[in-house]
């Protein structure tokens, strides 16, 4: 069984679409850059798939999973960094599914919480309000969080983007570790050099399916071209439209 399937997906806002018409399936295990330029429909497609925004059209199938299965980590941007919240208090977030809102942190949730912190370098950081660290620590934070979930699907939007050299090497060791362990990992991406490097499998949107396959194959100069020309060309006041028989290639 699949661990992701789109049947004919089309996603979008107040009714105008900005990802159309996705065919394709992703097996248990894979690791998935998806990439594209900006206004490609990364960030929707992610957020289809955890469930934050319903389909216009079409079905998105989670292979028999339900919300605590899946870990989605968010842009920084995306973050109010402003709420007054311990390092340790939102990495323990993390654990609301499994102890819920209100539940209470007992000594066996607070170890968990501590080694998630340490996991990522971030030791002696625990009590340290979330809005006083730099853009690298902030992630490492938001990573710590994922790891608490324990989620069969991952699913990452841009979590490189700003970091340092060093915590960009340290993060991604901990995808390649979520691939090692089995885990379905997908993640929106800018680096083509990373994508190529370690990435097997890839998706490139322009608010439509240009190519989805093995990562050798798919990321090529005129695939990417395709792509930058079909996301200027795109109307954003287009309303949804009906299937075109456009569908992707997966692997």
């Amino acid at each position: 069984m699949a661990q992701l399937a789109f049947r004919n997906v089309t996603l979008g806002y107040d009714r105008h679409p900005a990802v159309h018409h996705l065919n394709g399936e992703v097996a248990p295990g894979a690791l998935v850059a998806v990439i594209g330029p900006n206004g490609a429909g990364k960030s929707t497609l992610l957020r289809g798939i955890v469930g934050i925004l319903k389909p216009l059209d079409g079905s998105i199938h989670l292979g028999g999973l339900d919300a605590r299965d899946i870990a989605y980590l968010p842009q920084s941007a995306d973050i109010d960094r402003t709420f007054p919240i311990s390092v340790f208090d939102f990495v323990g977030t993390g654990l609301w599914r499994a102890t819920s809102l209100f539940g209470g942190i007992g000594k066996a949730a607070r170890e968990k919480i501590l080694r998630a912190i340490a996991s990522v370098g971030l030791n002696g950081f625990e009590n340290r309000p979330i809005g006083t660290l730099s853009g690298g620590q902030m992630q490492r934070v938001l990573f710590a969080r994922v790891l608490l979930q324990d989620a069969r699907l991952i699913v990452l939007d841009e979590p490189f983007n700003a970091i340092d050299s060093k915590t960009t090497v340290d993060l991604l060791a901990l995808v390649k570790h979520w691939h090692g362990e089995g885990r379905t990992v997908l993640a929106a991406l800018h680096d083509m050099e990373m994508v190529r490097t370690h990435f097997s499998e890839t998706l490139i949107l322009a608010r439509g399916p240009v190519a989805w396959g093995p990562t050798a194959e798919v990321l090529t100069p005129e695939n990417l071209m395709v792509a930058m020309r079909m996301c200027e060309a795109f109307d954003d006041t287009a309303a949804a439209c009906a299937a075109d028989g456009v569908s992707s290639r997966a692997a």
